[in-house]
């Protein structure tokens, strides 16, 4: 004899979805019965009934269709994020990061790229919210980007990361401290002929960076050839060009404080280009301590960003049921050093 469960489930259209009412009529409950059992919102019942319904739910291969039941409610439970470009690999690994916060939460995300153009940033903005986002991260705001302000003027859920216009809510590391960091580990070591690439200052990363680099070296009554301050693009090939003009001079700086680590990495390429040494003829120090950092032949030290704390963050932002007292939060970067800052400097005494 068959079991009152086996007896009481009707035969499935083998190529059709099981539904809610399929499980419902099966366990002998209301659909909505069914719906609130399976919910996963919200903790699950110990209660027979429950036990029965998702006995008969898994018997007969229900899938709970997030989807639709999120558009019932107004929402898809997708997050859209805007970043220059994932051939970086800051962009990257914050994108990634963002992507497990999401993920451990219940939200799916989908990204775009701009290539650091406003007008592109805008256009990638209005497809991902076409497309009905719950909202958007973005990692490629600029300092005066008109976006921003036109998401708070219309209430649509945002945050920005990694940049900031001042205004929106936003999840960035403490540029300024990062920038200080790197600089006085510099003076530290004894470097007083320092220069600083501080990548396209545009960025709010950029122009915090470099103010902190400033800031040391003013502490410490330094004064820095403007000429040293090479404002680039973030890439490798932009470092690789400050290089060139950094080393190609006979009053060459001592030791080069980079922005973000693909510029430290081009400065290598253009040190390697005139025979210098890294750590040994230059110091050098980069940012955001990308996987590469301490894998090559010279390690390079680097000024760590908590990618991971500064999604989980933008997440909470951007999912705030009421705007924030501070929506402005900083994560503090940690310096690592290694080979490629060198020794101390070590000087002839005046004696």
């Amino acid at each position: 004899m068959e079991s009152g469960l086996s007896a009481s489930r009707p035969t499935p259209d083998r190529h059709a979805p099981v539904t809610l009412r399929d499980v419902a009529t099966a366990a002998g409950v209301s659909p909505s019965t069914v719906s609130r059992i399976l919910d996963d919102r919200v903790p699950a019942s110990r209660t027979a009934t429950a036990e029965r319904v998702r006995a008969v739910a898994a018997s007969l291969g229900y899938r709970r269709n997030t989807f639709a039941s999120n558009l019932r409610r107004g929402k898809t439970a997708t997050i859209g994020v805007l970043v220059p470009r994932l051939s970086d690999t800051v962009m990257a690994l914050m994108f990634e990061a963002i992507e497990r916060a999401a993920n451990r939460i219940g939200y799916f995300t989908v990204v775009a790229t701009t290539g650091d153009d406003p007008t592109d940033t805008q256009e990638a903005a209005q497809t991902l919210l076409s497309r009905n986002v719950d909202g958007l991260i973005i990692a490629s705001s600029q300092r005066k980007d008109a976006l921003p302000q036109q998401l708070r003027q219309e209430g649509i859920p945002h945050a920005l990361v990694l940049r900031t216009d001042g205004i929106s809510p936003s999840s960035l590391g403490d540029d300024e401290a990062g920038g200080y960091l790197a600089t006085r580990h510099l003076i530290d070591l004894g470097h007083t002929d320092i220069a600083v690439l501080p990548g396209p200052l545009f960025t709010s990363t950029a122009t915090g960076r470099l103010a902190g680099s400033m800031r040391a070296l003013n502490e410490a009554g330094i004064e820095t050839d403007p000429d040293w301050i090479i404002e680039s693009g973030f890439g490798i090939e932009n470092g690789a060009e400050a290089g060139r003009r950094l080393f190609g001079s006979s009053a060459r700086p001592t030791a080069v404080f980079a922005a973000n680590d693909n510029l430290a990495l081009g400065a290598m390429a253009a040190a390697h280009e005139r025979s210098l040494s890294v750590g040994d003829d230059f110091a050098l120090v980069g940012y955001n301590d990308i996987p590469l950092a301490h894998l090559l032949s010279v390690p390079l030290t680097s000024v760590r960003t908590p990618f991971d704390q500064i999604a989980a963050t933008a997440l909470d932002l951007m999912l705030a049921p009421t705007p924030v007292n501070d929506p402005i939060r900083h994560a503090l970067p940690t310096l690592i050093p290694r080979r490629s800052s060198g020794l101390p400097v070590t000087r002839a005494s005046d004696d």
